[in-house]
């Protein structure tokens, strides 16, 4: 039974690989040609919707002008643009890691190769985008990066796909609400479209090999995954916004941390950014007891 139930699992993740492909081919795209970077930037126009924006509705914001709610908001974008940088680099690595040990010729591998592909072609545009705005790369500062590298290095399979989700599906909320959103930048619009796009088909793999995962691992790795996936989540809310976003506007950076931290809209923001992916988890048995919830209620995603 046990080699029927693996010879199952393989052939549903070689069906679920050969979707994915076929979906690549049919949608995947070059950012370097796609988008017109040459366009000047439209004055007026915001770089994520002005409710996305960390300050919004609190007093700090009432206080702040149209012009530099505007501003804060090109930060922002920054902001995630340049973690997502960090965050691609990450998933690529995790990739690589899964793929080791498996047959190249395999539709499975074929696809995270094909998803690493489109990962690089993501880190360059999140890249030349900041370029285009103007602003500081936003790196992840020197603790973060450690966390992410010993993530990286040490993560296991099931903690690698659930880091995965952890970032795409939060970046993938905020971006299915800003590409269609007409006060948004033509370019901003531009670059989230073809992230969700692309992202849609990782987000898939990713779940689904997950759930293969958390069905076959033994019990210890099970629990490391519920456990580092909890203690991750404060660290990835944490990294999105950067605290010098505050600073390149004028603002206090320790009332602006603070007003945003206290803002009841922000705190529903997150929660809202991640409720399809703590409902999937949660199903998958990876948030399953009060240690698990206690760590994501910290993060504020839960």
């Amino acid at each position: 039974m046990a080699h029927i139930g693996g010879a199952t699992l393989l052939k549903d993740r070689e069906q679920v690989a050969d979707r994915l492909l076929e979906a690549s081919a049919r949608h995947s795209y070059d950012p370097d040609t796609e988008l017109d970077w040459d366009a000047p930037l439209e004055p007026g126009k915001w770089f994520l919707p002005e409710q996305l924006v960390s300050l919004y509705g609190t007093p700090l914001w009432e206080r702040m002008s149209e012009e530099q709610r505007i501003e804060l908001s090109r930060h922002e974008f920054a902001s995630l643009a340049s973690i997502g940088v960090w965050f691609e680099i990450i998933l690529m690595q995790l990739l690589t890691r899964h793929i080791y040990d498996l047959d190249p010729r395999s539709s499975h591998v074929t696809y995270a190769l094909t998803e690493m592909a489109d990962e690089c072609r993501h880190s360059r545009m999140f890249a030349r985008s900041v370029t285009k705005l103007g602003t500081p790369y936003y790196g992840p500062g020197g603790v973060t990066r450690f966390l992410g590298r010993l993530l990286k290095t040490t993560a296991t399979t099931p903690g690698a796909f659930t880091a995965t989700l952890l970032v795409e599906e939060i970046l993938d909320r905020f971006q299915r609400i800003t590409f269609p959103d007409p006060t948004v930048q033509p370019l901003i619009q531009g670059i989230t479209r073809i992230h969700v796009v692309e992202e849609a088909r990782h987000v898939r793999y990713a779940r689904e090999e997950l759930r293969r995962q958390m069905a076959t691992c033994p019990a210890w790795e099970r629990q490391l995954t519920r456990t580092v996936s909890g203690e991750a989540s404060v660290v990835v809310a944490r990294a999105l916004i950067s605290p010098a976003v505050y600073a390149s506007v004028g603002l206090d950076v320790a009332q602006a941390q603070q007003q945003a931290r206290q803002s009841e809209h922000r705190r529903e923001t997150m929660r809202w950014s991640a409720e399809k992916l703590t409902g999937f988890l949660e199903e998958t048995s990876i948030i399953h007891g009060a240690l698990d919830r206690a760590a994501w209620r910290r993060s504020g995603l839960l």
